[in-house]
């Protein structure tokens, strides 16, 4: 039996904006979907697919898992978060191996860019 990573899921209240965001920071194109989801990629696709529930509760709490998103410059990646409506949380981490800073999507759902070096 082989296990392969296929994909994330993301709840989410506003899927079509939350949605939106990842896609065009991403640049993953929206996949046929169920009704009322969202789905960028494929399962067969070399990266993991993002998929979007719709929820009823807004988020509460920091999340346990997310996702590390590679960026050539910190600081575009950062103004380029913001402009699609993302959020800086004011975290920034330097490492000797790079810099990680921790934003969030239009739902504050956290994830970190990061720049190596």
């Amino acid at each position: 039996m082989t296990n392969r990573w296929v994909g994330v899921t993301i709840d989410c209240l506003d899927v079509e904006r939350t949605a939106a965001f990842w896609s065009a920071l991403l640049d993953r194109p929206r996949m046929p979907s169920r009704p009322g989801w969202v789905y960028l990629g494929h399962p067969d696709d070399p990266q993991p697919r993002l998929t979007f529930q719709p929820v009823t509760e807004p988020k509460r709490a920091k999340v346990r898992l997310h996702l590390d998103v590679a960026v050539d410059d910190i600081d575009q990646g950062i103004a380029r978060v913001l402009a699609l409506g993302g959020l800086f949380t004011g975290e920034r981490h330097d490492y000797d191996e790079g810099v990680v800073v921790v934003m969030a999507d239009p739902e504050a759902l956290e994830f970190c860019l990061v720049q190596y070096y």
